[in-house]
């Protein structure tokens, strides 16, 4: 192989972080490799709506050849990596070969987190981090509804009409309202034995409040508005057992048993798998923080190695007031940008000091359809101002025209016709379907 001229730089993850990393090198000096294990770029705030049968995972996801396939610096590898030869600056894949590297960029996010209970529960639940995820979740909602039409057993026909989501954050309530206006709006008039409007959707959130990171008066706005859609908010209340057809939780002191078929996981989260493979690769298990996150200094890199750099939801960076960003999508897309800056300016020879500083622009969730919340400092907003807003700010940041024009289209039919024209099962699960033998 040729000898590099050139500063190698390598991120992995075509995230949020990623991206905006790879982007803002797209002038510099250097040969990028962006190596993710898909190919392509997943806009992960609209899984929900894949789920919910609005959009179709086409709408939401941009092949990264496709994104960058104008920035010359860039070679975009699909690949999983399994490890790191850090003396050596190497990154290990699956396929046993290596690439090296002169600066680092690790930004592969998280996934569910059961809380210990992971063997146990995540077949039963899934969460929504992936097409895969979303598609599943989809099959499982639709199919429990298939499932109602064909059985006589009224006891079994009540449990596959009745959905959990376990969390009250903003996925939890964006896809609780999401489940109810497809059955009191999309379906009404699809089945001929059963009412889809008489489906229960329970949302369980172990806080007083649901959004309970937002200003109480919006957290207080989207319980109102999910129960005027026909959620049922179980605040103060824990998940303490689940299996195939029911969960247990405790609500006010008291074990409740809710017989369901459709349970969704929108809890906990940790850092993705990379963050122990660095962790271990450096020798150093205090790299990681409760939630499998890597620790990282005020310009987003290891203390002991300042050519590697972490980023998004696998990044643990703590502000001046000791606490820690969270893992949303706009922490990950300023840092990407910061950390695009800040390798430019190094390979240029400029040595740059100045730490990544986070300007929080605020929190928005929807709750359906012209309801929604939205806080940014002291301006807050509820109702259909803030669904506008909402719509607007994830337009905008989709990956390419083309995915806004297909969003903004589906979401402009989806509301003239109140249907959801995605509600596809395109998966098939190995056990037999929920149905009582005649």
């Amino acid at each position: 192989m040729p000898i590099a001229t050139k500063p190698q730089v390598v991120v992995i993850g075509g995230g949020f972080a990623g991206m905006a990393c790879v982007r803002g090198l797209r002038k510099s000096n250097v040969e990028i490799k962006l190596i993710d294990r898909r190919n392509f770029h997943l806009f992960q705030p609209l899984l929900y709506q894949v789920a919910s049968g609005g959009l179709s995972p086409a709408n939401i996801a941009a092949p990264l050849r496709s994104v960058f396939r104008r920035q010359k610096n860039v070679q975009v590898l699909m690949g999983d990596v399994v490890g790191f030869d850090v003396p050596n600056r190497r990154v290990l894949l699956d396929d046993s070969t290596s690439i090296s590297f002169d600066y680092l960029v690790v930004a592969t996010g998280s996934h569910h987190h059961y809380f210990g209970r992971d063997a146990e529960w995540e077949p039963l639940a899934p969460g929504l981090k992936t097409i895969e995820d979303a598609t599943e979740i989809r099959r499982r909602i639709l199919t429990a509804f298939e499932a109602a039409e064909v059985t006589e057993d009224c006891e079994l026909r009540k449990a596959l009409l009745t959905f959990v989501i376990v969390g009250g954050g903003p996925t939890g309530v964006e896809m609780a309202g999401s489940i109810c206006e497809l059955a009191h709006q999309s379906m009404k008039n699809d089945f001929r034995a059963i009412d889809p409007a008489l489906a229960r959707v329970i949302l369980v959130e172990n806080s007083k409040l649901v959004l309970d990171k937002y200003h109480e008066s919006l957290s207080l706005t989207a319980a109102r508005d999910l129960k005027t859609l026909g959620a049922e908010v179980w605040n103060e209340t824990r998940l303490l057992e689940m299996a195939k057809d029911h969960v247990i939780v405790k609500k006010s002191g008291q074990e409740l048993r809710i017989d369901t078929h459709t349970v969704i996981w929108a809890a906990g989260v940790q850092g993705s798998k990379l963050g122990k493979l660095l962790s271990d690769a450096l020798g150093e298990p205090m790299l990681l923080d409760r939630g499998g996150r890597v620790a990282v200094n005020s310009q987003c890199s290891l203390v002991s190695q300042p050519n590697i750099f972490v980023a998004g939801d696998l990044a643990a960076f703590s502000t001046a007031d000791g606490k820690t960003l969270p893992g949303v999508a706009p922490v990950a897309i300023q840092q990407g940008e910061f950390l695009g800056k800040f390798l430019a300016k190094t390979v240029a020879g400029s040595r740059p000091s100045q730490p990544f500083l986070y300007w929080d622009k605020g929190n928005m969730a929807t709750i359906g359809r012209s309801r929604a919340v939205v806080e940014s400092g002291k301006i807050r907003l509820t109702g259909k101002l803030a669904w506008l807003a909402w719509l607007f700010i994830h337009i905008v940041y989709l990956a390419r025209f083309e995915n806004r024009i297909l969003v903004l289209f589906q979401w402009f039919w989806n509301y003239v016709t109140r249907n959801r024209t995605a509600r596809l099962i395109t998966q098939t699960e190995n056990q037999e379907p929920h149905r009582k033998a005649t």
